[in-house]
């Protein structure tokens, strides 16, 4: 299959062809439909994070359909459509992972990442890991919500019914909170980089009651 590598080094992915990965126990083989960038996969090819898998398939927006069940797997079947996101494997037993905050897992690995991702025409991972997608949503318009939209929920759910809400940026992930959280008919507050202009308007536009400078009261 075709993937795109990160070796360690260059900071430009290249282009390879790999073996088609196999399931094992608990996993699927998913055909890839879309996989979007994060600010991470950036942040994994500048270098700015230690111990990577090397090489390593990077991407963990991922959505594609299943195309083969590993022994054990349950709750999915050939055919259906999901998503893939960061976190892809925790130990399930530590306090972390028992009081849902598996992200701090100290077993935990990550897509695209410490497991091979979804800039490639296929990728394994584990079913328990894995969502079920509403066909609302296109396979572009899915793939964000794989992590942005995760991490942008999990904040706006931290802050309990709290009915003013400051957003630090004004990216990726805050734009899709932003607008979960009027729809919740929460104030939304955008603070973003100085002279960031597009940033504040694009807040604005989603129904911000204010956005400015982070250096602004």
């Amino acid at each position: 299959m075709r993937a795109m590598v990160f070796d360690g080094d260059s900071p430009i992915l290249r282009e390879d062809d790999v073996p088609d990965p196999a399931p094992g126990d608990g996993q699927m083989l998913i055909d890839v439909h879309a996989c979007g960038v994060c600010r991470t996969d950036l942040h994994l090819v500048d270098r700015e994070l230690d111990r990577p898998k090397r090489p390593v398939i990077p991407g963990h927006e991922i959505v594609g359909t299943v195309a083969e069940l590993g022994a054990g797997v349950r709750g999915f079947a050939v055919g259906d459509r999901v998503g893939v996101p960061w976190v892809g494997h925790t130990c399930r037993v530590c306090r972390y992972c028992l009081s849902a905050r598996e992200n701090l897992c100290d077993e935990a690995r990550f897509t695209g990442y410490t497991i091979d991702g979804g800039y490639a025409e296929r990728t394994v991972a584990d079913s328990r890991y894995c969502f079920h997608l509403p066909a609302q949503y296109s396979d572009v318009e899915a793939a964000p919500l794989l992590c942005a939209g995760l991490i942008g929920y999990r904040t706006l759910n931290m802050a309990g019914d709290a009915r003013r809400i400051g957003i630090y940026g004004f990216g990726a992930a805050a734009h899709i909170v932003a607008q979960v959280a009027r729809h919740q008919q929460r104030t939304v507050y955008a603070f973003t980089r100085p002279d960031d202009q597009a940033a504040q308007q694009l807040a604005l536009r989603l129904g911000a009651a204010w956005a400015g400078a982070s250096d602004e009261a």
